[in-house]
This record gives C-alpha cells, structure tokens and sequence, in this order.
C-alpha cells in the first residue's frame, strides 16, 4: 500500500454524542418519563448519563432490537450530583446556564456532555477570543450568493447560535468572557427576547427568526478571566451561574487521572505502562499545591498557575508516552521535569514555590521512611 492508499486515520477526539451513543439510545428507552419539548432524554436520564447509575444495572421496561436489556451507565463527570442536577433544572426552564470555575475544571466537558444528552448533539459551539465577532451569535452572509442575488435567505449563513435557535437545541459558547463586551451583548436579546431579526430580508417571511422550544444557551468562563471582558449585568442576569469545584476526592481524582491519561497513551497508539505509584505521587502533588496544604496538614506556598486536575491529566499522559515509546530507567525520573514544565507557565517565581515544596513536604516524607518520595527529594537537583 503507497501513501497516498493509506486509509483516512481515525478521528483524534470523538463528540460526546458519537462515544456514547449506545448509553444514550438505552437511556432514552429505559426512560420514558415526560421529557420538556425537544429533549432527547427525561430530565433524570440526563443526570444519569452524566453521573452515572452509580453502579447499578438499568433495565429496559421492554427489550428493544440493538439494545441491551440491562446496562450499568458509567460516570463521565467527577463532581457533585446536586451541580448536575440544578444545571439540568436550569436547561429544562430553557434559562441560560454559565459554568464558572478555575481553569481545568472540566466545565468543558459537562458543556458537552449536557448539550450531547439534552439535545443529541453538542457541535452547535462558539469559541469566545478576543476576535469573535457578533455574526458568531447571530448570522453572515454566502458572499457569492449575496452579489449574485442580493439579500436572500439562502444566502444567509445561520451561526451555531441561530441554528439552534431554529431547531430548539442547546447553543455552546466556550469562554464567553473572551469574547469583547459588545460581542456578548449579542446575546443579551436573543435569550431575553428568543428571536433574532435579519433586517436584510425585511418584507419577508424570514425577516425574523424564533427560537424554538428547547432552545437554550451553555456557556463557560474561567474565573482567572474575570478582567477580560467583564459581562454585562444586564447579561448576567440572563444567565444561572454554577460553579464547577475541583475534585474534592483523592481517590476520585487519581481514578480520573489514570483514566483519561490511559485513554490519552492508548490514542498514542500504545499500551499504559504507569504504575498507580507514580499517578498517586503526581495527583499528590497537585493537591497540595492546588490547595496551598498538603494532605498531612502542613502549609505550602500555592504557584500562582492553576494546578488542575487537567494539568495533571497531560503530566500523566506524557509520562506514560515516554515509558511505552522511550523507555530507559524509572519513569518516576520524569516526574519533576514535568511539573516543572507546568508550574512555570505563568510566573517565574513559581519556580522558587515548587523547590519549597521539595524542601518541605517531599523531604519531610522521605525522611518518614517513604522510597518513593525518598527517590523524588534525591532528584531535586533536577528542578534547577
């Protein structure tokens, strides 16, 4: 087979809608209860999808040709349920929701994964920058058409927004507060008003374009962007806040960590050789400095970078690429290179903070008889 015959690689990160479509399809048979216009799933089904059925076997009221009998819906988002819960009460009152919260969060992907099960889809998305423009809340315009024809609706070009205003879906906007303030006020009338006027096609039937039941707005912000462009209030109102926490579990974070790293190495192309060992020492690490206190109660000085779950994600998927495709020693050995990398993005002086870690908590549990942080305190050199 020459290059130009090799088959089209697979895609690097499959939508929520598509992974897990098998879940969704079984959920929305077992659960036949009254669902708001347009969902795809009952209100409950949703907090199951996203929380999981914490274990236990759900049955099919009546089997069902493709689907299992019974299915256990695995969790997908680490965090409280009664968060779920109120999101998907928001989404089903079609109020706008903002999912506020550090960087690493994973508002991201409770976004996608709500959008996915309310609506069976979740590519209606605007990314907010500082160069998004308001015609990526409400429409453009075919420019070829707009010359040949002038202003006609199928030359109109509807954005994610105004599609699923159209079609009563779920609308995404990623890092709202990146956008520039008159660019989010584009929203302010679309989800008071649920309409948008085209006064291009003024006279006509599709001068103006309502929302149709379902239709509703999920949108993200990072707290360290507060002072980007700061929204509105009369957009804020608009919108029901919730907050998105850190993992407070340990253990549901290291769980986590392994996992998605795992699914990471894998996408790589090669098999996770990690020991649990390491993961625990690494998420260690981010906690204690993420919470300014290490898990025995001593104090650290927190970097002013987000050590999120996140981060930690990427530390532990790279270490587990370099154990499959350039191994040689302990993979352990990587460890500080890599935090390093990560501590060091915002602020040099960061650098100074994790050192103090390592003079702190890492050689205090070396010197509790600990081999593996015994080996961390013998590479702190590594961190100069």
């Amino acid at each position: 087979m020459t290059l130009t015959e090799q088959p089209a690689p697979a895609r690097q990160i499959v939508p929520a809608e598509e992974r897990y479509a098998d879940e969704l399809a079984f959920l929305a048979a077992q659960d036949t209860g009254p669902r708001p216009p347009g969902w795809a799933l009952t209100p409950r089904a949703v907090v199951t999808f996203v929380c999981g059925s914490e274990g236990a076997e759900l049955a099919l009221p009546k089997r069902r040709a493709g689907l299992p009998a019974k299915l256990v819906i695995a969790p997908k988002f680490v965090g409280e349920r009664a968060l779920v819960e109120r999101c998907v009460v928001t989404l089903a009152g079609e109020r706008g929701l903002l999912l506020t919260g550090e960087p690493g969060t994973a508002k991201s992907m409770l976004s996608e994964l709500l959008s996915a099960a309310v609506c069976g889809t979740s590519a209606l998305t605007v990314q907010g920058t500082a160069g998004t423009t308001e015609d990526a809340f409400r429409y453009g315009w075919n420019y070829a058409l707009l010359l040949a024809q002038g202003p006609t609706p199928q030359a109109l070009v509807d954005s994610p927004v105004l599609s699923a205003m159209r079609t009563g879906r779920v609308a995404r906007v990623e890092e709202i507060t990146r956008c520039l303030p008159e660019v989010q006020d584009a929203l302010v009338s679309i989800l008071s008003d649920r309409r948008v006027s085209v006064p291009e096609l003024t006279a006509t039937e599709d001068a103006l374009v309502s929302a149709a039941p379902g239709f509703t707005v999920i949108a993200t912000a990072n707290l360290r962007d507060r002072g980007v462009s700061e929204m509105s209030a009369a957009l804020k109102r608009r919108f029901n806040f919730e907050t998105v926490a850190p993992i407070a579990d340990p253990d549901a974070e290291a769980t986590l960590v392994r996992r998605q790293a795992v699914a990471a190495v894998q996408r790589a192309g090669a098999a996770f050789a990690v020991d649990d060992s390491v993961l625990d020492a690494l998420v260690t690490v981010f906690r204690d400095l993420r919470s300014g206190r290490s898990s025995e109660g001593w104090d650290v000085e927190r970097p002013g970078t987000v050590m999120s779950t996140a981060e930690a994600v990427q530390v532990a998927a790279s270490l587990g690429v370099a154990a499959a495709y350039l191994p040689g020693g302990d993979v352990l050995d990587l460890l500080p290179g890599h935090l390093l990398g990560v501590v060091r993005k915002d602020d040099p002086a960061d650098h100074g903070r994790l050192l103090g870690y390592w003079d702190g908590p890492v050689r205090r549990r070396a010197e509790d008889g600990s081999a593996m942080w015994r080996r961390l305190w013998d590479l702190r050199g590594s961190l100069r």
